[in-house]
């Protein structure tokens, strides 16, 4: 308001000419927000995520009853489901399908601590590139630059959660009665693999639907870093 009363009151006093040479030498506004703010506000918008969305994977059913991440068989099982399904076994064929996320749930209840690790350390080089970005470009960072040194850590307690809720037991008793049938051909395919990579994919699908959240709704933004770093991007 100061600024526009003076800038009238040069106007009466000079031409447009000398008003505009004036106006340039004032005050410009500033966000005040720097790169590393920016960053902050990034992570805490990736925490919210893991805190809000990846924790409800963990439950009963975190996976299996979401259509967003529900883990589905491979193609090459695919086969298998249909033949045991044919010849009577569904109830064994439906029985597989939900042990695998009941695995991926087991996991991410224990890994969760292993992508809070990660968004902690994450490093981003252009925080207002990202910030400017699409509503998950943020966790498509995030991905690109933890996944395969996550999927190092994750893998193991996949395999530890297979045994846990039995999916090992009942995958090998699929897989042996599907083997046994005459006219198959034999199937052995690395469920531990499988599992983990779709678990991650769950986890950053979960993670990217907060991130859009606080982008597109002002309420999701709790905090007051987060209100004025995402006010950047609006």
């Amino acid at each position: 308001m100061k600024r526009f009363l003076l800038a009238l009151l040069i106007f009466q006093l000079v031409g447009c000419t000398e008003l505009q040479q004036v106006v340039n030498q004032l005050p410009q506004g500033t966000t005040g927000i720097g790169n590393v703010e920016i960053a902050q506000g990034l992570r805490d918008a990736l925490n919210l995520g893991i805190d809000k969305q990846v924790d409800k994977l963990a439950l009963k059913d975190g996976f299996f009853k979401n259509e967003l991440v529900k883990i589905l068989l491979p193609d090459e099982l695919k086969k298998v489901d249909k033949t045991l399904r044919d010849v009577g076994l569904g109830s064994l064929a439906d029985k597989g399908l939900q042990i695998l996320n009941r695995a991926a749930e087991d996991a991410v209840s224990e890994a969760t601590p292993i992508f809070v690790d990660a968004v902690k350390g994450i490093t981003f080089n252009d925080a207002k590139q990202i910030l400017l970005g699409n509503d998950n470009a943020a966790t498509n960072y995030l991905e690109q630059s933890t996944k395969s040194k996550l999927y190092d850590k994750f893998n193991p307690i996949i395999e530890k959660s297979f045994k846990k809720v039995g999916a090992d037991q009942i995958w090998s008793n699929i897989i042996t009665k599907y083997n046994n049938l005459p006219l198959t051909n034999n199937v052995n395919p690395d469920l531990t693999d499988y599992t983990t990579q779709e678990a991650l994919e769950g986890v950053y699908t979960m993670i990217a639907v907060e991130e859009k959240e606080i982008r597109t709704k002002i309420s999701s933004r709790t905090t007051d870093l987060l209100r004025k770093v995402f006010a950047l991007q609006d």
